[in-house]
């Protein structure tokens, strides 16, 4: 059995099952847990080497989450010692006047991985089922269309050669006031507060119910939905990290056959 399963999203999910400070994957010595992160960080970019040699595949990393959730940070620690050439990430905002004349997907299909890539969505189409649900601008029957079409649109990437591993990275309420008045109370760190912070998280309660309908809805056998305990930031990172490398290894990469026609060449 996957150690993952407990985390992976099925039939009978309920987020409120999921505990925050849930911290299983931890070594129990913070030491450790930070050289076997180093480890995993570099065993990522030899794998990603491996599925640029190969130039069919592609994998896509999908982070949502509340606000202070730490979707910045996986970034900076799982990917640490991964090449920037082969990794690249985009960060969804509140749609532009341009995006917003189009379809709500047309943004995310124009920064989909490359053969050979991993792209990082920071946010992604996600959020066009949690804030217009929230704010009522879209009603039951429109979110469950866009459930739909983003099951239909996740199928096409992995029917062209995209993998699709999607993470929800779960706080609780407490751990996110402490994280925002962190924010506060550090000068060097309040350009990342925002006072529209503080409104959504009045809306905590909506925004876990919009993100329990939408990962039930959305978690498939081809992109299913993983809720990663992440009060603790280490467990955060080490869970994101096996689970990439546990996708990378089971896609089982293999670099092109030698050349024959360099056998026996000699550089001079």
């Amino acid at each position: 059995m996957s150690k993952f399963k407990k985390y992976r999203v099925g039939s009978k999910f309920k987020l409120s099952r999921i505990d925050p400070d849930d911290t299983s994957f931890l070594l129990g010595d913070e030491a450790a847990e930070r050289d076997a992160l180093d480890a995993m960080s570099l065993e990522l970019d030899e794998l990603q080497d491996l599925l640029h040699a190969e130039g069919r595949r592609k994998l896509l990393l999908v982070l949502q989450g509340m606000d202070t959730s730490g979707k910045d940070g996986t970034v900076r620690w799982v990917f640490a010692r991964t090449s920037p050439l082969g990794v690249r990430v985009t960060a969804f905002k509140a749609p532009s006047e341009d995006e917003r004349a189009r379809d709500y997907l047309w943004r995310c299909h124009a920064v989909v991985p490359r053969t050979g890539e991993i792209m990082v969505w920071n946010r992604s189409h996600y959020e066009d089922v949690l804030v217009p649900v929230v704010e009522g601008w879209i009603d039951g029957d429109e979110a469950r269309r866009r459930y739909a079409q983003i099951n239909d649109f996740e199928r096409l990437l992995t029917e062209t050669g995209t993998v699709v591993v999607k993470c929800m990275l779960h706080i609780d309420k407490d751990e996110q006031r402490e994280r925002l008045q962190a924010r506060i109370d550090t000068p060097g760190k309040q350009w990342k507060f925002s006072m529209g912070d503080l409104e959504v998280r009045t809306k905590w309660a909506d925004y876990q119910k919009a993100y329990q309908d939408a990962l039930a809805a959305t978690s498939t056998d081809h992109a299913p939905w993983h809720v990663i305990p992440a009060n603790s930031k280490r467990h955060r990172n080490m869970v994101i990290a096996q689970l990439l490398v546990k996708t990378l290894r089971d896609m089982k990469l293999k670099a092109p056959p030698p050349n024959p026609a360099l056998k026996g060449m000699v550089v001079k």
